[in-house]
């Protein structure tokens, strides 16, 4: 399979820091501005408060976050502070997707790559990803420090050269700090993501890349595109994300007129503005063949679906899956994929040919297809069956892909995936969704999952496999989502 990854990779520097770090950082600052940024929490980062604030915010919720950082000093700050100490790896959900299709056994992984500095190259695959600039396929790559461009066609020289550097920092669940005296303790794992990435901001990409994929675009199977979370409102010039927008659909619009059977998932990410959030799914849902988001991301989109954003953001599967249904029904979305730390839920159109989303595919559908106002005549439906068998298959690869890689922090083929995973449990939460969801929708057991019908969408649901100590917990949900975007092309061509 070839698979072109947009648009945002960048570099990874992780640390997991402790309560006792996070304590002595938080008694640098002025308690006042702290304890009112977490009760405000700014969104963004234009000081070091700002960026402890968020750290002890996400800390205090057990919630995920990345903000933007915006001022060249709080990243002198952060590199000189953690960089060295950290696990420095790839980073961008096009960079760890890339290397997930590369490593899952994809033909050839195409990826965008913003800054090719010799750091950022060395964190691919070397299995199947292919970098279009020839000075790049060299054995022996040229000399560029950090930050350096190795090939001038990759950007103007008006961009900043800078590394694209994502500061992450994981904590574990019971792990605890003082809020100036007041004993917090984080009531799940997660992680808080400080963003320095003024390219990845415009969705930049590299002449190289778009020339490939254009004059490619008849060769490829599949395109993953994302990070459009890092959009602005507004810029320094005065552009705004529309153009941004409005660039990157008329490029996918110029692929799908080279190749109609070219099948495109978006993932979303974490927005700071819903305005924006609203605007991308708005602009790809009819063009693309499917979009993908965790719970988060999916309940800032309530208004669109009208779905409380509580319960969706307690993971309980009847929610989901009724805002799931609603928002691709109401905006002709072929499918819609969330992922939760719980479970996996996908809703798709069963007669949307071999759209399918994320390269997953139902059944094309027939006048003779047994809908009846969101319920099925046969239960037993081969199509049904079909459709619901297919999805959940390419979705259970993918959660044993996430798994794996929670585990032991790596992809090392589909052997090794089966392997790790097979010593992983599934969520016990997750599996008790799995039978409400059942009651809720009137659904079918499938497997270790289940499927129901609505709204003349089918839905499927599959309880992920949880890491008790994680070796990490960012990039789970791009590797879940590679995975089953491979293995559903995969089955849509042994069909």
């Amino acid at each position: 399979m070839n698979i072109l990854c947009g648009y945002n990779v960048n570099i990874d520097s992780v640390y997991r820091i402790s309560g006792a770090e996070i304590s002595e950082l938080l008694s640098t600052f002025e308690r006042t501005e702290i304890l009112e940024k977490i009760e405000n929490p700014p969104g963004k980062i234009l000081s070091e408060a700002d960026f402890a604030a968020g750290l002890a915010y996400c800390m205090k919720n057990g919630c995920g976050a990345e903000w933007l950082v915006f001022e060249q000093a709080v990243f002198e700050f952060l590199k000189n502070r953690y960089f060295d100490k950290s696990l420095v790896r790839m980073g961008g959900n096009a960079g760890i997707m890339a290397n997930a299709l590369s490593e899952l056994g994809a033909s050839r992984v195409v990826p965008n790559v913003a800054v090719p500095s010799k750091t950022q190259l060395s964190l691919f695959s070397e299995k199947a990803v292919y970098f279009p600039d020839a000075h790049l396929q060299t054995d022996e790559k040229p000399d560029a420090g950090p930050g350096n461009y190795i090939s001038s066609s990759f950007s103007p020289s008006s961009f900043s050269n800078q590394d694209p550097i994502h500061f992450v920092f994981d904590f574990s669940e019971g792990e605890t700090f003082s809020l100036y005296g007041t004993e917090v303790r984080a009531p799940r794992e997660n992680r808080f993501i400080a963003t320095c990435d003024h390219l990845n901001f415009r969705l930049f990409t590299s002449p190289a890349f778009e020339s490939y994929a254009l004059k490619h675009a008849g060769e490829m199977d599949g395109a993953l595109i994302s990070g459009f979370h890092l959009l602005l409102e507004t810029y320094p010039d005065g552009s705004t994300y529309k153009e941004v927008l409005d660039n990157s659909f008329s490029r996918l619009k110029a692929w799908k007129a080279k190749n109609d059977k070219l099948r495109v998932h978006v993932e979303f990410g974490h927005f700071a503005s819903r305005e924006i959030a609203n605007a991308v799914f708005l602009k790809f849902a009819g063009t693309s063949d499917s979009i993908g988001m965790n719970e988060d991301e999916l309940a800032m989109l309530h208004n669109l679906h009208g779905i409380p954003a509580e319960e969706i953001l307690r993971m309980e599967a009847e929610a989901v899956g009724m805002a799931a249904c609603k928002l691709a029904s109401r905006h002709g979305l072929g499918k819609l994929f969330i992922h939760t730390r719980e479970f996996v839920l996908a809703a798709f159109k069963p007669n949307s040919g071999n759209s399918g989303g994320s390269g997953i595919s139902g059944e094309s559908g027939s006048s003779e297809e047994p809908w009846i106002s969101g319920k099925w005549e046969d239960k037993e439906s081969s199509s049904l069956l079909k459709a619901a068998e297919k999805n959940l298959e390419a979705i259970g690869f993918g959660l044993r892909c996430a798994g794996a890689y929670a585990a032991s922090g790596k992809l090392e083929g589909r052997e090794f995936v089966e392997k790790e995973a097979s010593k992983l449990q599934e969520s016990l939460f997750g599996r008790q969704q799995v039978r409400l969801f059942l009651e809720a929708f009137g659904g079918e057991p499938c497997g270790q999952g289940a499927f129901a019908l609505m709204e003349g969408y089918i839905i499927c649901i599959l309880p992920t496999l949880l890491c008790k100590s994680p070796l990490t917990t960012v990039g789970l949900g791009d590797t879940l989502t590679a995975g089953t975007f491979l293995r559903g092309l995969e089955l849509d061509v042994q069909a």
